[in-house]
């Protein structure tokens, strides 16, 4: 059952996320920063890398462990990517961004997903101040952590075992928002909030009519806000 909640949790944020990302693209948009990027594959796999600038953010061990491994597996980063190392609890993200050579006068798509769980509220709030300083038309899509009280069933189960799973890693869960409260948060670091956004709204609702445990789950959301 988890690793089927952790496949769809994955797929859908993802999809969600480069289908806007497709959107904003198209309009002119040239800049993309994943945070927290871990093994994420964009760059390396989607045809609309070739038309961006990719950031991806993380801390400096976790990339001299994926860069380990693309070395290992043959694999050359694209000409387009650039690893931007970064402590979320401790850097400050936009210096960090920059110099990675991001240019903070154009807009860009912020995406962070499976991260904002693992992190102290100090470091979501000074996150959160870098991000709604960038350039206006700039755009966020967070996940974050629903708090017990609006777990559905499933979300509930998933949740009790991902939890103590992370916690016995060492990276337990610490913060949980209700939609109301992460407004509430996106709009004092001057980030407007388009629309909160449940696991089975992410996809298209036909994918859900399905017969395998791949079925949504409510314990985490995503938000997209904008600058």
């Amino acid at each position: 059952m988890i690793l089927s909640g952790v496949r769809a949790q994955v797929t859908t944020r993802s999809h969600y996320t480069e289908r806007r990302l497709a959107e904003l693209a198209s309009r002119g948009l040239t800049q993309y920063v994943i945070l927290g990027a871990g093994l994420d594959t964009f760059a390396y796999r989607s045809p609309l890398a070739a038309q961006l600038a990719v950031f991806e953010v993380d801390h400096p061990a976790t990339q001299r462990w994926k860069r380990g491994l693309l070395a290992a597996a043959g694999i050359t980063p694209p000409g387009g990517l650039a690893f931007v190392g970064a402590d979320f609890e401790s850097d400050t993200l936009g210096r960090r961004l920059v110099s990675g050579g991001f240019d903070p006068a154009r807009p860009a798509l912020v995406s962070w997903l499976g991260v904002s769980m693992y992190l102290t509220g100090e470091a979501i709030a000074a996150t959160l101040a870098e991000i709604g300083r960038l350039s206006p038309g700039s755009e966020l899509i967070m996940e974050y952590a629903l708090p017990p009280a609006l777990r559905d069933d499933r979300g509930a189960s998933y949740a009790g075992i991902a939890m103590a799973a992370s916690a016995e890693r060492g990276e337990p869960w610490l913060s949980f928002f209700t939609p109301e409260e992460l407004s509430a948060t996106l709009a004092v670091h001057g980030l407007k909030v388009a629309e909160h956004v449940r696991q089975e709204q992410a996809v298209t609702a036909g994918l859900w009519r399905r017969h395998d445990p791949l079925v949504p789950a409510d314990v985490c959301r995503l938000v997209r806000a904008t600058t």
